[in-house]
């Protein structure tokens, strides 16, 4: 076995389009592991959403959540490393939201905190599955946060993307779906957290294999001694890959792990 750590992000990864794992995803992840490779997920999901799909891998143990900002570990849900800020830091992009109707919500390390809920953040919720706790002010939060994200039309982030440098919010703003952004400590990426775990692990990068698909995955790709791209990745993070595998609708994961790993 080539590598000794394998970090896969989740979803339009891991997952096709109707957020299911394949059969042939399945099968592979499982070889890969049974073979002695340490499979890590690295997601924008929190840990309550993660460890589902961990079960249906037959993984438990480590995973990075939050797009980097909470390394958790599955069987008691301790905290192994974690990017925090204070929800004040975040005041001046939670005001924006309001003051344009934009959804968002607050996330410590094992909750989620929202002001509303429609039919249309429900169902969205519903899919990645996720039941935030409804709050009538979120700035009473006095847990540390770990991320912050916002979901609307994507027009609507664009906009935010483009106008952020001036809202004046200290943290660091990364793009993490067409309809998604994220508000993170300015170290958080999932680059960060997986260089914190391979040291602690005293794993070179050379044995880390990371595959993702979109923005937030980059910095896990490139410090990866082998970054892979999904096919359905933007070109820029294609760019910023090793090798381009097939789309997370025709079992890239799959095929990425058998070509590089059970060989």
């Amino acid at each position: 076995m080539p590598y000794k750590l394998i970090a896969l992000d989740v979803d339009g990864t891991l997952l096709n389009d109707d957020y299911k794992l394949t059969d042939a995803t399945k099968d592979a992840v499982r070889a890969v592991s049974e073979a002695g490779a340490l499979i890590v997920l690295c997601t924008g999901r929190s840990p309550l959403n993660t460890m589902p799909i961990m079960d249906q891998l037959g993984l438990e143990g480590v995973m990075i959540s939050h797009n980097g900002g909470a390394t958790v570990n599955s069987r008691d849900r301790s905290i192994i490393h974690e990017y925090a800020f204070t929800v004040r830091q975040a005041e001046p992009v939670i005001s924006y939201c309001r003051n344009n109707n934009i959804h968002f919500d607050i996330c410590p390390p094992m909750d989620m905190y929202v002001e509303k809920l429609t039919e249309e953040t429900r169902a969205m919720y519903g899919k990645y599955l996720m039941t935030p706790k409804l709050v009538s002010d979120v700035m009473a939060i006095d847990q540390g946060i770990v991320k912050m994200s916002i979901f609307g039309e994507r027009e609507e982030i664009d906009k935010l993307e483009r106008e952020y440098p001036v809202i004046g919010c200290p943290l660091s703003i990364i793009r993490s779906g067409d309809h998604f952004a994220d508000i993170m400590h300015p170290e958080s990426t999932k680059g960060n957290a997986l260089r914190e775990l391979a040291g602690s692990l005293r794993i070179d990068r050379e044995h880390i294999m990371a595959i993702g698909n979109y923005f937030n995955d980059v910095e896990m790709i490139e410090f990866a001694g082998l970054g892979i791209a999904m096919d359905n990745s933007p070109e820029a993070v294609k760019s910023s890959a090793d090798a381009v595998t097939a789309s997370n609708n025709k079992d890239g994961v799959s095929a990425a792990l058998r070509e590089y790993c059970l060989v």
